[in-house]
């Protein structure tokens, strides 16, 4: 059993117990489920930020090309007779040679493009130690993109994956695309549970790759590929198919983590549970601490390095402070209180 798994299981046990049916309040469910008014709220927050070239020096993205605007237009307009001061590349030498007159084809810059959002919603996921679980996290940062995505006028996208299966919703734009994207979110998002995890078997590497392998498959060229997740199964299989990406795609990562997971708390008995096996152990043991951080380090440590090397932003997302805050902070907007990091 993974580090992560026994804590993810353990975690959401104790969540059960205390919220007892968890239907009796929004306020206990909206904790450990995303709630879909919930995320139609989050479009009058999704402002502050944006993934446009234009950004500030404290941000995230600052220096990334990110860019709506890449290489030369995309889409061809029409064919004409070549005038003083054309670029010669855009000379169409069959029909100069057919007319006997040179001509040029003209195209239009593409000012918009597809951005796909590839969303976390596995048993990895299913976690958090005092607000609210990392898929919970991911379906609201998802909504607060997808939003500003749809009001700037891009198509929007998603790659929606848990254990089992990948769900692709194709770019497209408008409000109700928007509210039906996040509406397969979560659909994936009720279906985590513990009765759930007992069953599922498979490697977290599987389901990351497929989804991977997904985004190489629906994403074409030009396009923004946004990671929300927590990165556990990140190999050096991913780390191909990261490399594929990026040749013809800006890439961005936003790594969702809970406190709880870096850092286990001092306890003399501690018990933890995958759903199937049960340990006891006490966690104020140094070697045992130390031994913990480094295996979580060890965990993560592929997917940093992939993302320093293809230049990808990493962007940090706790399960503690409100989402909103966190991202504009990202990308270099203060709040009024404190958000996320970024490596």
């Amino acid at each position: 059993m993974s580090t992560s798994s026994l804590l993810n299981k353990t975690n959401a046990n104790a969540r059960k117990k205390h919220t007892g049916d968890s239907k009796d309040t929004t306020k206990d469910t909206s904790a450990i489920y995303a709630d879909l008014n919930e995320l139609r709220r989050l479009k009058y927050l999704a402002k502050g930020f944006s993934f446009t070239p234009n950004q500030p020096a404290n941000s995230a993205l600052s220096g990334k090309n990110v860019s709506k605007l890449r290489g030369r237009g995309l889409n061809f307009e029409e064919l004409r007779h070549y005038r003083p001061g054309d670029d010669i590349r855009s000379m169409d030498w069959k029909v100069t040679q057919r007319t006997g007159k040179p001509h040029i084809k003209v195209f239009t810059e593409e000012r918009e493009r597809n951005v796909f959002l590839a969303i976390d919603q596995r048993m990895t996921m299913f976690f958090g130690s005092s607000n609210k679980m990392k898929s919970v996290i991911a379906a609201e940062l998802a909504a607060l993109i997808a939003w500003q995505i749809s009001d700037s006028g891009d198509r929007i996208g998603a790659v929606i994956y848990n254990d089992q299966q990948t769900k692709v919703i194709p770019a497209k734009r408008g409000k109700q695309h928007v509210v039906n994207l996040l509406s397969e979110v979560l659909k994936k998002n009720h279906e985590l549970s513990l009765e759930n995890s007992a069953q599922l078997q498979n490697d977290d590497s599987d389901s990351y790759n497929k989804m991977l392998a997904t985004l190489n498959k629906v994403s074409s060229h030009n396009g923004l590929i946004i990671l929300i997740g927590d990165g556990h199964g990140f190999n050096d299989k991913s780390t191909d198919f990261i490399k594929q990406l990026r040749q013809h795609n800006e890439v961005i990562a936003c790594h969702i983590f809970d406190p709880l997971e870096l850092k286990l708390p001092k306890m003399s008995q501690m018990i933890v549970s995958d759903g199937v096996q049960q340990i006891q152990f006490s966690s104020e043991k140094k070697n045992f601490q130390k031994n913990y951080e480094a295996e979580i380090a060890r965990q993560l440590e592929s997917y940093v390095k992939a993302a320093k090397k293809y230049r990808i932003p990493l962007i940090e997302i706790d399960t503690i402070s409100p989402v909103e805050q966190q991202l504009r902070k990202a990308l270099g907007h203060s709040t009024g209180s404190k958000g996320g990091t970024k490596i």
